[in-house]
């Protein structure tokens, strides 16, 4: 990066490298950021906290740690995280009004820490769906979180804060949380690339929680290389959550120059053909068309699958906020509280023999993975959908816009597979839409060799929202 280049709309590893050589002073990476945040944010509505004096602080120590010779792969990257996550001396929001009574966070959390450690510096916490039970970015407490490629359309959830924020070029990388695909839903709205890791990769340690057994936490970037940085940067074990597996580190960042040689890959056919609109279907093909796939594969009883994660999704979220709900039941967003309630009614029946299904489809997923290392799928539906919309028509049936934007993210992170979040650009249209790389359990590496080389082609890109949010 020369020293004419605006960081406002360069990459994380070009900031990064600009300020290990010494072109650009990390402290002035961080106010150009602050400048975005100030400029853009009254619009866009994706900044809940904004941590202007830590990060000159930060950003001072990471200048001093550079000059004194130190190698920190992230240096000087502004980020900012979902406000679910622990950020010392700020409350802990997780979208909610409730949080608001909370005493401030004493610590961060593990994955701010990591990343502070690998010299990246703290922005401050972003918005996203109360108790992150969303996939729009409209929040009753805080309001609506807005696309910045046309801000009559929805950021995507629950994750909003963290779509807008890195579209926008406020930062240019962020954290969010995925349950049921709130990282990939706000990427493909957005037109960002996102990274759902396997579950149990990433320490969750300092998070206020959903569903605990279907979180997961990842990063978004505008570039498939940045994922990489960030996602090698954030590993590592951590004592504090027991629900992380004891995996060695995957480095990442070496590996995409390999590109898709000997990767067997195939779009997924059947229920993820069925319910998507055509802008889906031609984002899916597109990639598939660059990549040389045209074989389809089945994935049987998808639907099921996806109906199951709505089930644990409703009991295990029910429970975690039941003595919220019968105390407070007025202080909730009321399409929050409303779901939650029905949650507290699920059978337990029912949450059983969806854990039973779960064993059996994750099983079967293992099985197709013998003989493909990739799925392609679409993200979501359709793409950003105007803000305040209730309903959509998908197969010829109208059902409820919200919870249906997660048609075909749930039944990946039902059984917790690692996926890339990949934004195209369709000829003549002005939003993007995501297409997702689906790889087996813990093979992050493939799903994001894919992304890059479909990046380095053209066929996937996440250029910086339009001139009309430039400063």
């Amino acid at each position: 990066m020369t020293a004419q280049m605006d960081p406002a709309t360069s990459s994380a590893t070009e900031i990064a490298s600009a300020v290990r050589t010494g072109e650009r002073r990390a402290v002035d990476v961080v106010l150009t950021s602050l400048k975005q945040i100030e400029a853009l944010n009254p619009a866009l509505n994706a900044f809940t906290d904004v941590t202007r004096e830590r990060a000159l602080a930060e950003a001072e120590s990471v200048d001093a740690a550079v000059a004194a010779g130190a190698d920190l792969p992230m240096a000087g990257v502004p980020f900012a995280v979902k406000n679910l996550f622990d950020i010392k001396g700020v409350v802990t929001r997780a979208g909610s009004r409730i949080n608001l009574e909370t005493p401030p966070a004493t610590s961060d959390a593990t994955l701010v820490t990591n990343l502070r450690k690998a010299g990246a510096v703290l922005m401050g916490g972003l918005h996203m769906g109360e108790f992150a039970y969303d996939f729009t970015g409209e929040n009753a407490h805080d309001g609506n979180c807005l696309n910045p490629h046309d801000t009559g359309r929805m950021s995507g959830g629950s994750s909003s804060g963290s779509g807008a924020a890195a579209a926008s070029g406020m930062v240019p990388v962020t954290l969010g949380s995925d349950t049921n695909g709130s990282i990939r839903v706000p990427s493909s709205f957005c037109g960002l690339f996102g990274l759902k890791p396997t579950y149990g990769r990433l320490s969750r340690h300092g998070t206020f929680p959903f569903v605990g057994s279907l979180d997961h936490l990842g990063p978004l970037a505008r570039s498939a290389r940045d994922l990489s940085l960030v996602f090698d940067a954030l590993q590592g074990r951590d004592e504090n959550d027991p629900a992380q597996a004891d995996r060695p580190h995957l480095a990442t960042c070496g590996e995409l120059d390999k590109g898709t040689d000997g990767l067997r890959i195939a779009i997924a056919g059947g229920y993820f053909r069925q319910m998507a609109q055509p802008e889906a279907l031609s984002a899916v093909d597109t990639v598939a068309g660059a990549l040389g796939v045209s074989a389809e594969i089945d994935i049987p009883e998808a639907a099921r699958a996806r109906a199951s994660a709505y089930v644990i999704t409703a009991a295990e979220g029910a429970n975690l906020h039941l003595d919220r709900i019968m105390a407070r039941p007025q202080d909730f967003d009321p399409d929050t509280r409303d779901r939650f309630l029905s949650g507290t009614m699920v059978p337990a029946v029912w949450v059983q023999q969806a854990q039973r299904f779960r064993s059996w489809f994750r099983a079967m997923m293992r099985g197709i993975f013998e003989h493909v290392d990739i799925i392609l799928a679409p993200a979501t539906p359709f793409s950003a959908l105007p803000s305040g919309t209730k309903t959509v028509t998908l197969d010829g049936e109208t059902m409820p816009a919200r919870p249906n934007i997660g048609l075909f993210t749930q039944p990946i992170s039902f059984i917790g597979l690692p996926v890339v979040a990949v934004p195209v650009w369709l000829d003549g249209a002005s939003l993007p839409i995501g297409v997702q790389i689906i790889a087996p359990a813990w093979r992050e590496d493939l799903a994001l060799r894919v992304a890059d080389t479909l990046e380095r082609t053209g066929v996937c890109k996440a250029p910086v929202a339009g001139s009309k949010f430039e400063v």
